[in-house]
């Protein structure tokens, strides 16, 4: 990172924290899909947000200046730093009373980063990137298309990073424009930044994800080899789009924030007790870390009751390849992601055919969904027993039996058995490996070997 630079002071602050900041490389189409997903959000919103954000030179500037006349008028206050390399100084859009722009010393190594920081009552969110140096590029030297250009840094949507970067961005805006700063801080003060509810990061969600996949679409890279390296990067970033809503759903619920890595920790040892296969694994463990995620919860089935169609190899574990309907609308338009939406999607069926979406019973229910269903169940009684002062044994124990009342009813009686065998390994301290996504890195849970899907945050004895 540059000495410095804007992501280099952010990185240093979390240097030693107990929640380290991880990063990836992100291809520029993929920035830019990112980017404006993230702004045409602020059309859509009635938040009137603060936006600062960073063009490297001033020519990036003049391309996006009519749609920034635009994003103006649905925002607080604009701050634009730029390199001075252009005439977008003279763009109508920069006589704007709410847009401000900064021209940047070219040696500033803030003239080497791309950021967009969006700060509003109702949402956050950011990409802070900088450009891999020629060096950084090693032996492949640097690209030969604009498309191929690398960045370094992250996006995400929690409000404290946002605002801990909106601030980092203000100062250095200070150097050059004391006036604007001291405006700038007056309006980050007048914005309580909260989690994002559900529904607010669905619409967010949904819109970077059709931007990543229009990108697809127009690369025009003619290498086969180099196309493929950009498409995966894009659908990488699909992957995180959904892993980082469902992050922050979790870090939203106080009483079990720990929901979806437990229930993930747990899948894994059911998945190798019932001895599933690697590829298996990978999706269980993906449907294990978005289950919680609203939209996909309250999805209703296209099926009949008793309705299902011939297996196929991107279908779940049983006859069922229902199509994915409105809650799952965005999963939909991602083949490879298919699989995981359906598990998501019939999670809430009842081994007695008695439960929704489908009314699918028995073995019609696919094996993936019946697993998560169970775990998910358990999990959340575990959670629901930690304050009732019970022992660990009795907490199990107890969380056990509860699910076991439902068997043959909501509950596949097999699995049970299988929940039994693990519980007892728990009682004689078997250790759970409680799992944090790579987020910056979201093919691991689709193409990477299994060893390398998931990296431990803790061992435990428990499940906390």
């Amino acid at each position: 990172m540059l000495e410095g630079s804007i992501l280099q002071r952010l990185h240093k602050a979390h240097q030693n924290s107990k929640r380290p900041i991880r990063y990836g490389v992100y291809y520029k189409n993929t920035l830019v899909a990112l980017c404006h997903a993230l702004e045409d959000h602020i059309l859509e919103d009635d938040s009137k947000p603060l936006v600062i954000t960073a063009f490297q030179q001033g020519k990036w500037y003049i391309q996006e200046a009519e749609r920034y006349k635009e994003i103006a008028r649905d925002s607080q206050q604009i701050a634009i730093m730029a390199a001075p390399d252009s005439g977008w100084l003279e763009h109508p859009t920069s006589k704007l009373p709410n847009v401000d722009l900064v021209a940047i010393d070219p040696k500033d190594p803030v003239a080497e980063e791309w950021h967009l920081i969006i700060l509003s009552p109702t949402y956050t969110a950011m990409v802070i990137c900088q450009e891999l140096s020629e060096t950084d590029y090693g032996s492949s030297g640097l690209p030969e298309s604009d498309l191929e250009r690398k960045f370094y840094g992250l996006w995400t949507f929690e409000p404290d990073l946002v605002e801990e970067t909106a601030l980092i961005a203000i100062d250095r805006i200070e150097s050059y424009n004391p006036e604007l700063a001291q405006k700038l801080r007056e309006s980050q003060q007048t914005i309580k930044p909260a989690v994002a509810t559900s529904e607010e990061l669905a619409t967010v969600v949904s819109k970077v994800v059709d931007y990543l996949q229009r990108g697809q679409i127009n690369i025009s890279v003619p290498a086969g080899n180099r196309h493929r390296i950009l498409d995966r990067n894009l659908f990488s970033n699909e992957i995180q789009a959904f892993l980082r809503m469902a992050q922050l759903l979790d870090a939203a619920d106080v009483v079990n924030p720990m929901a979806a890595r437990e229930v993930v920790a747990l899948l894994e040892t059911m998945g190798q007790l019932l001895d599933l296969p690697a590829w298996q694994m990978k999706r269980l463990r993906l449907a294990g870390f978005l289950h919680r995620i609203h939209p996909l919860q309250t999805a209703e089935s296209v099926l009949a009751p008793g309705t299902s169609t011939r297996y196929q190899e991107d279908a779940p574990s049983c006859a069922l390849t229902c199509p994915l309907v409105p809650g799952t609308q965005v999963l939909r338009t991602m083949p490879r992601l298919r699989a995981v939406a359906q598990i998501i999607t019939h999670q809430s069926e009842w081994w007695d055919g008695s439960g929704k979406p489908a009314g699918l019973g028995g073995d019609e229910i696919p094996l993936e969904s019946r697993i998560l269903a169970l775990v998910a169940d358990f999990q959340f009684r575990v959670n629901q027993k930690f304050s009732s002062g019970l022992t660990k044994e009795e907490t199990l124990t107890q969380a056990l039996e509860e699910c076991t009342q439902q068997q043959s009813t909501r509950f596949d009686p097999k699995l049970i058995e299988t929940l039994s065998l693990l519980v007892m390994g728990l009682h004689q301290g078997l250790e759970l490996s409680v799992i944090t996504p790579k987020l910056s890195a979201g093919m691991w849970l689709i193409d990477s070997k299994q060893g390398e899907m998931s990296e431990p945050n803790e061992v435990i004895t428990y499940l906390k």
